[in-house]
């Protein structure tokens, strides 16, 4: 018997969670430009062949300018001692406020890229090139190709496999940030071997 479950709804909006929050990098020195960050939680993969990802911006956004302009910008990913700058660079405008220097983090060139900064301080960052924004209504889509991801050297465990449990990532919920849990499972775990089990720590 199907298990009796009642639903109310909140109408259409915006209501999927978990999301990725990332702080996005861009500068435009030609234009006398520092660089610059915004947070952003609409973000996410579109493509494996080539990487591709994309990011949803409002056209009034001070860097939704920039990076159409320049055609490049990085995503920072957010650990939980970065919680707060994050927070701070999503409520702060750029035209006002140098965010990096506000929240004493280091702009550092992005490989593969020309003038988007990237965060010293991250656990790890994407380099990412614009290919075409797409208007939607109360924001714009960037797609962009992912030219080249870095991850600090403190993240890779002895083997060279990357320790994402040692970067305390967070996720973004309803307006809330949150601590990403224990993990659960692993890509393939519902059928995986108790002998692959094991090696992962996990029972069946």
């Amino acid at each position: 018997m199907a298990k009796n479950v009642n639903f109310r709804s909140i109408g259409p909006t915006t209501y999927l969670s978990p999301v990725p929050v990332v702080m996005l990098g861009c500068a435009d020195p030609a234009k006398g430009i520092r660089p610059n960050l915004i947070t952003v939680a609409w973000a996410g993969v579109v493509c494996s062949k080539p990487p591709m990802i994309s990011v949803s911006i409002r056209k009034e956004r001070y860097s939704h300018g920039i990076i159409s302009e320049t055609g490049e910008f990085t995503l920072n990913l957010t650990g939980e001692a970065l919680c707060r700058a994050t927070d701070f660079c999503g409520v702060k405008s750029g035209r006002e406020v140098d965010k990096f220097a506000a929240m004493a983090l280091t702009p550092i060139p992005a490989a593969g890229l020309t003038v988007a900064p990237a965060v010293a301080e991250a656990p790890a960052y994407l380099s990412c090139k614009v290919k075409r924004i797409i208007e939607l209504g109360s924001h714009d889509l960037f797609l962009a190709e992912v030219v080249d991801v870095n991850i600090a050297e403190e993240y890779f465990t002895e083997t060279g496999a990357i320790n994402e449990e040692a970067m305390q990532l967070v996720g973004y919920v309803h307006g809330k940030y949150r601590a990403l849990s224990d993990v659960l499972g692993f890509f393939g775990y519902s059928i995986a071997s108790d002998e692959a089990l094991e090696r992962r720590g996990l029972k069946r």
